[in-house]
């Protein structure tokens, strides 16, 4: 996202209720070695924090000079980070050994603010500019000068996500309220198809059931979640629901790996809305908005067990530990830790 925008970040929302789904009573889970779980930051210098997970989340460290990283990825030894900044860049981490800038290149775009690596090719998302932009990864993980930046159409375009669909490469644009869907040859991008949600519903993230039929998509500016169907690069718009009252702002989305349940991060109302997929995944049902531990909850992970959701409060400075009942998808707190304003949950 460009910096203007990012100053409605600084908005306290006055809370609408909270309402918790009830779940039993559970113990500080204490799972099997995880690994590491790296935290994107806003913010000069904070850079990549770090922590060792095993049972217990310790701070190990930070990964410096990688300016404003507000998503990352892993991919086996290899980090990938925007830098969202004005003249956004993004930049390469080996994580072998101990964590090192590989390099860094320009996006040739502005406010960067998702990515994904897709083959040996990394597909940024530009907010500030509006446009996609594609980067060559070099054998040793090294990115290589930027390829293609592919510019959306219209008055305030904004992409937001980039996502590997098979074959196909979608871009999701709040500014457009549009889905893009690319297929990617040759460092080049051509578009396929553009669906076109509500008009100001501000697509942010979206997710797929594992059928591959549904995709749900979370609209940052009127607080609902779009259902549509899919087929090889083409969106169907079904039906849109809400997911919080008052002046909320859904962050991040995310499905439990057999489909059952959908989450949404709630800014603003500070809050998680649980959906249970029903009719095979054609249509959502809200079953529960527990609080999330803190406020502003940008983003939200899964452990790779689908046990355990982790949220990170961008305002709060912490991210919260939340065990997810596998029977009825209720969140139950068992802990968080502080950590300078994070923004985005990766790892494993």
């Amino acid at each position: 996202m460009n910096l203007s925008r990012r100053g409605f970040l600084g908005f306290t929302a006055a809370l609408a209720p909270i309402h918790q789904l009830a779940t039993r009573e559970a113990p500080e889970p204490r799972p099997r070695r995880a690994g590491t779980m790296y935290l994107g930051t806003y913010g000069p210098g904070v850079g990549i924090a770090t922590y060792d997970v095993d049972g217990r989340i310790t701070a190990t460290g930070t990964i410096a000079d990688v300016p404003n990283p507000s998503f990352v990825i892993r991919s086996g030894n290899l980090l990938y980070a925007v830098n969202e900044q004005d003249a956004g860049a993004v930049t390469a981490i080996d994580i072998s050994g101990t964590p090192k800038v590989l390099n860094r290149q320009p996006t040739k775009g502005s406010g960067p603010c998702h990515l994904a690596k897709i083959g040996n090719q990394l597909v940024t998302a530009n907010y500030g500019s509006g446009d996609v932009s594609v980067h060559p990864i070099n054998a040793d993980g090294s990115l290589g000068q930027p390829t293609e930046l592919v510019k959306h159409e219209g008055s305030a375009p904004h992409a937001h996500q980039i996502v590997q669909a098979g074959e196909y490469v979608l871009a999701v644009d709040l500014g457009t309220d549009s889905i893009y869907s690319y297929t990617l040859a040759g460092g080049k991008l051509a578009l396929k198809h553009q669906a076109k949600l509500a008009t100001g519903a501000g697509p942010r993230h979206l997710v797929y059931h594992p059928s591959g039929k549904y995709a749900y998509v979370a609209d940052e500016l009127n607080s609902t979640v779009t259902i549509c169907g899919y087929d090889a690069g083409v969106f169907t718009v079904l039906k849109s629901i809400p997911v919080a009252s008052g002046k909320n702002y859904p962050g991040e989305i995310v499905i439990s790996a057999d489909g059952r349940f959908v989450y949404v991060t709630n800014r603003g109302h500070n809050s998680v809305s649980i959906l249970r997929t029903v009719r095979g995944g054609a249509e959502l049902e809200l079953v529960g908005i527990p609080g999330c531990g803190g406020d502003w909850p940008r983003h939200c992970a899964f452990d790779p067990a689908g046990r355990l959701l982790f949220v990170a409060n961008q305002k709060s400075n912490n991210v919260a530990t939340f065990l997810v009942d596998q029977t009825t998808g209720g969140l139950t707190q068992t802990s968080d830790f502080g950590t300078p304003s994070p923004v985005c949950v990766a790892g494993w």
